[in-house]
Protein backbone atom coordinates (compact mmCIF):
# COMPACT_ATOMS: atom_id res chain seq x y z
CA UNK A 1 0.00 0.00 0.00
CA UNK A 2 1.65 3.61 -1.18
CA UNK A 3 2.56 5.29 2.26
CA UNK A 4 0.14 8.51 0.41
CA UNK A 5 -2.60 6.64 -0.58
CA UNK A 6 -6.06 7.70 0.70
CA UNK A 7 -5.30 10.29 2.99
CA UNK A 8 -6.49 14.39 3.25
CA UNK A 9 -3.79 17.17 2.13
CA UNK A 10 -3.03 18.02 5.81
CA UNK A 11 -2.54 14.68 6.77
CA UNK A 12 -0.23 14.77 3.71
CA UNK A 13 2.15 17.34 4.22
CA UNK A 14 3.00 16.61 7.61
CA UNK A 15 3.76 13.44 6.73
CA UNK A 16 5.12 14.66 4.00
CA UNK A 17 7.55 16.94 6.33
CA UNK A 18 8.18 13.80 8.25
CA UNK A 19 9.95 11.87 5.62
CA UNK A 20 12.15 14.58 4.93
CA UNK A 21 12.77 15.20 8.81
CA UNK A 22 13.59 11.11 8.80
CA UNK A 23 15.71 11.57 6.11
CA UNK A 24 18.58 13.28 7.68
CA UNK A 25 18.80 10.68 10.36
CA UNK A 26 16.58 8.56 12.88
CA UNK A 27 14.07 9.85 15.38
CA UNK A 28 12.47 8.96 18.41
CA UNK A 29 8.63 9.20 18.16
CA UNK A 30 9.25 11.91 20.62
CA UNK A 31 11.37 14.04 18.94
CA UNK A 32 8.85 13.34 15.71
CA UNK A 33 5.97 14.40 17.94
CA UNK A 34 8.05 17.33 18.79
CA UNK A 35 9.24 18.44 15.40
CA UNK A 36 5.37 18.43 13.65
CA UNK A 37 3.79 20.65 16.86
CA UNK A 38 6.52 23.00 16.11
CA UNK A 39 5.18 22.88 11.94
CA UNK A 40 2.25 23.60 13.68
CA UNK A 41 0.11 20.67 12.87
CA UNK A 42 -2.26 19.18 15.59
CA UNK A 43 -1.68 16.69 17.97
CA UNK A 44 -4.34 14.52 16.05
CA UNK A 45 -2.93 15.12 12.80
CA UNK A 46 0.97 13.88 14.45
CA UNK A 47 -0.55 11.21 16.24
CA UNK A 48 -2.06 9.33 12.71
CA UNK A 49 1.01 10.06 11.03
CA UNK A 50 3.50 8.90 13.84
CA UNK A 51 1.15 5.57 13.80
CA UNK A 52 1.44 5.66 10.16
CA UNK A 53 5.03 5.61 10.66
CA UNK A 54 5.77 3.11 12.90
CA UNK A 55 3.41 0.65 10.94
CA UNK A 56 5.79 1.27 7.55
CA UNK A 57 9.09 0.87 10.51
CA UNK A 58 9.90 4.19 10.03
CA UNK A 59 9.69 5.35 13.43
CA UNK A 60 11.23 2.91 16.50
CA UNK A 61 12.34 3.53 19.60
CA UNK A 62 14.17 0.43 19.75
CA UNK A 63 16.21 1.04 16.75
CA UNK A 64 17.20 4.44 17.03
CA UNK A 65 18.31 3.72 20.28
CA UNK A 66 20.51 1.45 19.19
CA UNK A 67 22.10 3.68 16.42
CA UNK A 68 22.26 6.54 18.87
CA UNK A 69 24.06 4.37 21.42
CA UNK A 70 26.40 3.03 18.77
CA UNK A 71 26.87 6.49 17.11
CA UNK A 72 28.30 7.87 21.02
CA UNK A 73 30.25 4.98 21.39
CA UNK A 74 31.82 5.66 18.15
CA UNK A 75 31.98 9.57 17.96
CA UNK A 76 31.52 10.91 21.43
CA UNK A 77 31.59 8.80 24.29
CA UNK A 78 29.61 9.72 27.98
CA UNK A 79 29.11 7.57 30.93
CA UNK A 80 26.28 4.97 31.48
CA UNK A 81 24.39 7.81 33.33
CA UNK A 82 24.86 10.31 31.01
CA UNK A 83 23.48 8.06 27.80
CA UNK A 84 21.07 7.13 30.08
CA UNK A 85 20.13 10.53 30.58
CA UNK A 86 20.33 11.60 27.40
CA UNK A 87 18.03 8.46 26.28
CA UNK A 88 15.11 9.39 28.52
CA UNK A 89 15.20 12.91 27.18
CA UNK A 90 14.56 11.57 23.65
CA UNK A 91 11.78 9.89 24.77
CA UNK A 92 12.74 6.35 25.22
CA UNK A 93 11.39 3.86 27.93
CA UNK A 94 13.45 3.29 30.50
CA UNK A 95 12.99 -0.43 30.18
CA UNK A 96 14.28 -0.12 26.05
CA UNK A 97 17.32 2.07 27.71
CA UNK A 98 18.42 -0.60 30.75
CA UNK A 99 18.55 -3.19 28.40
CA UNK A 100 20.50 -1.58 25.75
CA UNK A 101 22.78 0.01 28.18
CA UNK A 102 23.48 -3.51 30.07
CA UNK A 103 26.42 -4.52 27.91
CA UNK A 104 28.14 -1.19 28.29
CA UNK A 105 30.85 -1.02 30.19
CA UNK A 106 32.08 2.66 32.18
CA UNK A 107 35.93 1.99 32.16
CA UNK A 108 35.95 1.37 28.43
CA UNK A 109 33.89 4.00 27.47
CA UNK A 110 35.93 6.65 29.24
CA UNK A 111 39.12 5.01 27.79
CA UNK A 112 37.64 5.44 24.19
CA UNK A 113 36.66 9.29 25.55
CA UNK A 114 40.06 9.94 26.22
CA UNK A 115 42.12 7.90 23.68
CA UNK A 116 42.25 10.30 20.95
CA UNK A 117 42.73 13.47 23.60
CA UNK A 118 46.28 12.37 25.21
CA UNK A 119 48.13 13.25 22.28
CA UNK A 120 47.02 17.03 22.98
CA UNK A 121 47.91 16.42 26.31
CA UNK A 122 51.54 15.39 26.29
CA UNK A 123 53.19 18.31 26.15
CA UNK A 124 51.77 19.01 29.70
CA UNK A 125 53.05 17.81 32.82
CA UNK A 126 52.34 15.20 35.26
CA UNK A 127 49.46 16.43 37.70
CA UNK A 128 48.07 19.04 34.51
CA UNK A 129 47.62 16.05 32.42
CA UNK A 130 45.76 14.12 35.09
CA UNK A 131 43.82 16.65 36.08
CA UNK A 132 43.06 17.70 32.06
CA UNK A 133 41.85 13.78 31.94
CA UNK A 134 39.99 14.09 35.27
CA UNK A 135 38.01 16.96 34.59
CA UNK A 136 37.08 15.57 30.83
CA UNK A 137 36.08 12.36 32.05
CA UNK A 138 34.23 14.16 34.44
CA UNK A 139 32.27 16.42 32.36
CA UNK A 140 31.02 13.25 30.31
CA UNK A 141 29.17 11.69 33.26
CA UNK A 142 31.71 9.61 34.45
CA UNK A 143 32.39 8.83 38.27
CA UNK A 144 35.72 9.24 40.34
CA UNK A 145 36.65 5.66 40.70
CA UNK A 146 36.44 5.11 36.55
CA UNK A 147 38.11 8.45 36.15
CA UNK A 148 41.17 7.58 38.65
CA UNK A 149 41.29 3.60 36.79
CA UNK A 150 41.66 4.96 33.05
CA UNK A 151 44.58 7.56 34.84
CA UNK A 152 45.99 4.33 35.51
CA UNK A 153 45.14 2.46 32.31
CA UNK A 154 46.71 5.39 30.11
CA UNK A 155 49.38 6.77 31.88
CA UNK A 156 50.91 4.33 34.39
CA UNK A 157 53.46 3.63 32.03
CA UNK A 158 54.14 6.98 31.33
CA UNK A 159 54.79 8.10 34.70
CA UNK A 160 57.11 5.95 35.58
CA UNK A 161 60.59 7.28 37.03
CA UNK A 162 63.35 6.09 34.55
Amino acid sequence: MPLFQDIDQDLKSALGMAMGYLSLRERSIREMNDYLSKKGFTDLVAEKVIERLKEDNYLNDRRFAEIYLENRKKNKPKSIFALSYELVHKGIEPSIIDELLADYDNLELAFLAVKQKTRSWKHLERESRKKKMLNYLRYRGFNFSVCQATWQRIFSSISKPD
